[in-house]
This record gives structure tokens, sequence and C-alpha cells, in this order.
């Protein structure tokens, strides 16, 4: 039987806003357990929330990023369910009448671009926290995190392989992490993914049973987990056997789901209107000043520096990847306007110790001055690319000025045509073998000879001389 997996991804994303949705607590990660809380956030007896204006507006950006249509007049709606750290025993969200509806984005994979549909995007408050004592069958709840504003993205089920949801998964957290509305840091829990997936016969337009899967905070893991699912549902199917809707479990360290809970639908929940809130009505003044504050999306970026650098497509999809890798190029080659120059050291040397050292280009002592600085240095002549890099690693690593340490660390290209030839001519005394060789055909063994010249002057040999002198002694 020839089937074929048919996924819908719910993205939680939570909102960077100082408080939190409906009250004035510090939305702030990593403070200390129960400390930023209130009596609206604990569901008190007689709270009133008030809505925080500045997520509603995050999420519109994230709407209008991801192409929805808005709804005008939304409203917020009572999920009930019982779990100790839901104290108000529901959860505002919204249902019949969500923010946003019908959009979608495109990704890219191995297997070429997809169109993937989004459902709808709602807002809603985040639960706050178990925490599991190993040693004891105890559990404490944390309710700071309690009323932490999230949007929740529901993708159409179109995407049909693990590599393709783990790439919209991405997207997401691209277009969140422009638009400054989350730091989008799924360790933090502060963008987290439950994944449905079902199979069918590959041609069949009907839906399959589903599996909803929880507990993957990693990209990885997202693509693992649903790896080993259609492995499973695969080898029931062949078996005859039915697949039972449930809530399932990603044990990352054995790389296998396991049931959680039968899976609920949406009247277990008994949404109805939350009386205490008024609806939220988007006025045409206020989606106006939203769009003006957009940033250029990674799309939109990505095509105007093909266009305006003559930048190759793969260059530009890495340099766009995030805002800041974006914004740092820009700052250089504005400084040094050889465009994919400035490209290709962003891309090899200093991605390569920006991996190195496990940091990020907004924290990097090499800025985009210096790495023009570095880059004039060798189009001067001044340095060779060998020196080049070796000043980029230790302004990486201590800061300075790549002048300054050229200058103390007598590091300048030598380019003296005296002092040169007079280096070659005694690399080639030291190598009459390797001469020979060159001379009755063996051309191979010219790199060697180049290579004994660097060698001899540490590496500060302008390498076009070294060329030139070389051939013109060995072919006169």
């Amino acid at each position: 039987m020839d089937l074929e997996a048919v996924i819908g991804l719910e993205v939680h994303v939570q909102l960077k806003t100082r408080s939190k949705i409906f009250c004035s607590c510090s939305a702030e990660f990593g403070a200390p357990p129960n400390t930023h809380t209130c009596p609206v956030c604990l569901g008190m007896p007689g709270v009133l929330p008030v809505l925080n204006r500045k997520a509603v507006e995050y999420a519109l950006k994230m709407a209008v990023a991801t192409n929805c249509r808005i709804n005008r007049t939304n409203i917020f709606a009572r999920k009930h369910y019982f779990y100790p750290d839901l104290p108000k025993g529901y959860q505002i969200s919204q249902y019949e009448l969500p923010l946003a509806e019908h959009g979608w984005i495109d990704i890219e994979t191995s297997k070429g671009s997809r169109h993937i549909r989004i459902n709808r995007i709602h807002m809603e408050d985040d639960a706050g926290k178990l925490i599991h004592d190993e040693g004891r069958p105890l559990s404490f709840v944390d309710l700071n995190r309690t009323g932490t504003p999230l949007i929740e993205i529901v993708s159409e089920p179109d995407i049909r392989f693990p590599e393709e949801a783990s790439a919209y998964l991405k997207k997401i957290r691209q277009l969140v992490r422009y638009l400054k509305i989350s730091d989008g840091n799924m360790e933090e829990g502060s963008l987290r993914c439950d994944a449905n997936i079902s199979l069918r016969p590959r041609g069949e337009k009907a839906l399959g049973t589903k599996s909803e899967l929880k507990n993957m905070n990693s990209f990885r893991h997202v693509q693992k987990a649903l790896e080993y699912e259609i492995r499973r549902q695969t080898a029931l199917i062949l078996d005859g056997k039915k697949i039972v809707q449930e809530t399932r479990l990603f044990d990352a360290a054995k790389g296998v789901t396991h049931s959680m809970r039968g899976k609920e639908e949406a009247h277990d929940y008994r949404y109805f209107p939350d009386p205490d809130l008024v609806p939220i009505n988007v006025d045409e003044k206020w989606l106006a000043q939203v769009k003006e504050s957009m940033p250029e999306l990674p799309d939109q970026k990505r095509e105007r520096f093909i266009k305006e650098y003559g930048l190759p497509e793969y260059d530009a999809a890495i340099l766009t990847s995030s805002a800041d890798l974006a914004e740092y190029f820009e700052e250089a080659a504005a400084l040094f306007p050889r465009a994919k120059t400035v490209s290709n050291w962003m891309m090899v040397e200093l991605q390569k110790l920006l991996k190195q050292h496990e940091t990020d280009i907004s924290s990097c002592l090499v800025t985009p001055r210096v790495l023009a600085e570095i880059l004039e240095l060798i189009e001067k002549g001044a340095i060779s690319d060998k020196i080049g890099k070796k000043v980029l690693e230790q302004v990486f690593e201590n800061g300075g000025s790549p002048s300054e340490i050229v200058e103390k660390q007598g590091l300048a290209q030598v380019s003296d045509a005296g002092q040169l030839q007079a280096v070659v001519q005694r690399v080639l005394d030291e190598n009459p073998a390797e001469v020979e060789k060159y001379r009755s055909g063996k051309k191979k063994v010219f790199g060697f000879l180049v290579g004994q010249v660097m060698r001899q002057t540490r590496g500060k040999a302008n390498p076009k001389m070294v060329n030139e002198l070389l051939r013109k002694i060995l072919d006169s």
C-alpha cells in the first residue's frame, strides 16, 4: 500500500511584551518561581482582566506577515480544562472569531518550494509550568508564566514530509524574530510546537485518524518524532490494525513516541465567550499603523539582495536568514562596496568563528567596520588573504583595530620586488629537483615552490608577485 503522511502544525509563540496579556505582571523569563504573579493571573475570585494592546499589535504583525485575512471584530473565549498549572480552571483563548484566518507562507526544502496554508492565528494566555522532582513523586507549580501572551498559528494539513515540517517551523521562527515580537527560543519554551499527523493511501482526499505529538523542543526533535510516527502508523496499517486518535509524547532519548491520553475534541473544552472581555475591533487606522511599523520581511529582503547587490540566490538566502546577519552585511557592504567579497568572508570565515565560539553576530567583536577595514587592507595589498584571516581571528577573540594589529605584529605584506626576488631565488636554489621537474613539464610542483616562498616569508609575501617572479625565473 502506497501511503502518504498528512501533517498539520500548531505553533505557539510567546510574545515579547514587557507585561502579561491581561495584567501588569512582568513577563520576563527566568525569575524565581511564583514571583511574577498577582490576583488576576492567579485567577482569584472577582478580578477583571484588561487586555494588553501591545500584545494585539504583535499578533497583528504576524498575521500581516503570513498573508492572513484580519477579522475586524474578534472575541475571547474560555477554554475549560483542569490541570495543576491552570489556576483559573480555564484558558482565555479565541475560538469562533479568531484574530486572523486563511493565510499562507512559502518554504524551501531539498525537494523545492512549498506553499503551506495557515488556517488561523489566534491569541491566548499561557498556562504555568510544572517542575517534576526526579528523586520524589512530587511536582512543583511555577505560575510566573501564567498569563504570558501567546499566539497560536495553526496550519492547514498541507505538510507531507517531516523535512517540510521542520522548514515550516524555522520559517515561523525567522518571521517572529524579524518582526521582533518573540525571541523564538524553543529551549526556553517561547516557541512550542504540537504536530497532528495521519496517514492515508496516496491520492485519497479523506483524512486518516490522527495522532497529536507533544514535547518537541527543537527542530530536530520535530523531524525525528514525525519520522518515528510515520513508521509506527505504517506498521499498524499494514498489519490491519486501527489507528487510535490520541495525544502522544516524544521521548527524545529513545527517539520514540508513547501514548499520553485520548485526544480531546473541541466540544470537550466547553468554549463560550469570555464575559469579562469586550470584543477587539481592528479598524483601518489601527491596521494601517501596524503595517507602517512592519520591517522588510526575509523573502522581500532576499530578492532585494539579489537585485541590488548582484548576489547569487544561495548567498542571499544565507545572509537574510536572520535580521541581524542581513543588517551586518548591509553595513559592511556600505563601507566596502564589493558585496560578493563581503558575502564570502561573512559566510565562510566569520560564520566559522561564530560556530566555533557558539556565539551570534550581534555580540561579535568583529563589527562591520572592522571587517570592511580588513578587506580594505587586503585590497590595497597591505596584507595577504592568509594574514587577513589571522587578523580576523585575533579581533574576534580580543577586539582591537586591524591596522594596529598589522603594524604591531609586523604582519604587513612584503611587496618589495628586490626582497621577494632574493627569497624566490633562494627557494629555487634549495630545491633543484623540483625546478628540474617543472622544466620537464611537471607543472604541479609550481604550487610547492610557491608554498616554500610563503613559508620563508611567514605568509607575508605578496602572492601575485611571488607567482609572477617564479614563472619569470623558471620559464627563462
